[in-house]
């Protein structure tokens, strides 16, 4: 019986404690710093996107505003796919920015 090795996935040089090398064992826990507790996350529902591609694009345009934390998309390809903005930019900033990415804000 042969064991299969699997390539490790790459390491973090920094960033979070989970990731990066360590020195040591302990781990410490901490709570995080005040302003990532108010962040809001507002969700969207585009139309459009088919690909990998028209994800990286809005996730592009979004990610270049001001007060952006974290893009999340959940691909419905052909459909409408979750877009989910972490932050503190404006509504009517991420509407913008997805509509000058080529794709449309489904409508209710």
């Amino acid at each position: 019986m042969t064991t299969e090795s699997r390539p490790l996935l790459p390491m973090a040089s920094t960033g979070c404690s989970c990731c990066a090398p360590s020195t040591t064992d302990d781990r410490e826990v901490s709570a995080p710093p005040t302003a990532e507790l108010s962040a809001r996350t507002d969700s969207y529902a585009v139309e459009g996107l088919t690909c990998g591609h028209c994800v990286g694009t809005v996730i592009e345009a979004i990610r270049a505003l001001e007060g952006v934390e974290d893009v999340r998309i959940d691909l419905q390809a052909g459909g409408v796919s979750p877009v989910a903005v972490t932050g503190s930019t404006t509504s009517a900033a991420v509407r913008t920015a997805i509509e000058e990415a080529g794709y449309s804000l489904a409508t209710s």
